[in-house]
């Protein structure tokens, strides 16, 4: 499911813009206090083997992302780790919101602007083709059934474990093990902490209509990175030595940190550079295959700061230094207690 973020940049005409910090605020996605509070998932079957779920079937789905987002981020990064590249297609999104009256997003980097798989524009279409009376943000992740030309799950919060246990028959050869059975209770604990206040605390701050709100938002969100920062000094990753599924969810946040949280979403108290140990972890995982070579840091930062707040004249930060997230982090050669 992606981020409920803001766009205010021209449709296919690159000539218009419309402001959707403005319809968010107008959205039914805030609560008392002017909390934000999003939006559920509508399409959330899961996969598997028993009667009323989603078979499991090589070339059946595509999973439509964008780079921008951080739930469909983490379903990529999975794909590939787990060798599902074959298995299911991709479709891609622009990062740059189209001009329509309600969110949306478009396949305008496709040729003719659109999906060569689908044959649609916006992904509003394929929403609505499902269900008429579709109502909510058309978001990413979702899974399309090709021989249906429907979304069947948009559940971002559970897809990636269905690709990690329900897939397994289509996992390549020494796959990683991301969801380990010894650890399930502990990594779903640990996830639904991590999502509250960090991964979905991050736009809770982003879209708050009041100081109070902003402020509960910003504080949990550094008191987590200070608990997260004082873990990792004791393992290279967040459940020891091996990547879980855990790892994938924080890294999507981490690698959106400083260059959109940060300033876009006014989380500024500390940057993830000043953290010694979740700045070398986040490193760690970037030069790892599957996380940097599936992460658009171009995507994110034209998504941000081109869309997410009041830019009037479309400028782009220069910064971060990109080039750091290459440093040496010797993660893999230090010692832990």
């Amino acid at each position: 499911m992606a981020e409920v973020v803001a766009c205010l940049l021209a449709n296919r005409n690159k000539n218009k813009t419309t402001n959707y910090v403005e319809s968010l605020q107008n959205s039914n996605e805030h609560g008392i206090n002017g909390k934000f509070e999003r939006q559920k998932n509508r399409f959330t079957t899961p996969f598997g083997d028993e009667e009323g779920e989603l078979p499991v079937e090589a070339n059946r789905y595509r999973l439509i992302w964008a780079p921008v987002c951080p739930w469909a981020h983490r379903s990529i990064i999975v794909r590939k780790l787990l060798g599902l590249e074959d298995v299911i297609s991709v479709g891609t999104l622009d990062p740059v919101r189209p001009n329509t009256p309600t969110s949306d997003w478009a396949f305008t980097l496709d040729e003719g602007e659109l999906d060569p798989v689908l044959k649609i524009h916006k992904l509003s279409e394929i929403y609505l083709a499902t269900d008429k009376d579709y109502k909510g943000r058309p978001t990413v992740p979702c899974v399309v059934d090709l021989k249906t030309k429907k979304v069947v799950n948009n559940d971002y919060f559970n897809l990636t474990r269905y690709l990690e246990t329900k897939w397994t028959k289509f996992h390549k050869k020494g796959a990683p093990d991301l969801y380990p059975i010894n650890l399930r209770k502990e990594i779903d604990e640990f996830n639904d902490d991590l999502f509250d206040k960090l991964n979905n605390g991050v736009y809770k701050a982003g879209f708050a209509r009041s100081q109070e709100a902003y402020n509960d938002a910003v504080i949990n969100v550094f008191k987590k990175l200070d608990e997260l920062e004082e873990r990792l000094d004791h393992s290279r990753y967040l459940f020891g030595d091996k990547i879980t599924e855990a790892d994938i969810r924080l890294y999507v946040t981490l690698a959106r940190f400083d260059i959109a949280y940060y300033n876009a979403f006014k989380v500024n108290l500390k940057s993830l550079k000043e953290y010694k140990n979740l700045w070398a972890y986040a490193r760690d995982l970037y030069q790892t295959d599957g996380f940097g070579n599936t992460t658009n840091f171009d995507a994110i930062k034209k998504h941000y700061h081109l869309c997410c707040v009041e830019n009037p004249y479309k400028i782009l930060p220069l910064g971060p230094n990109l080039d750091d997230w290459l440093t040496k982090h010797d993660r893999d050669k230090r010692s832990y207690k």
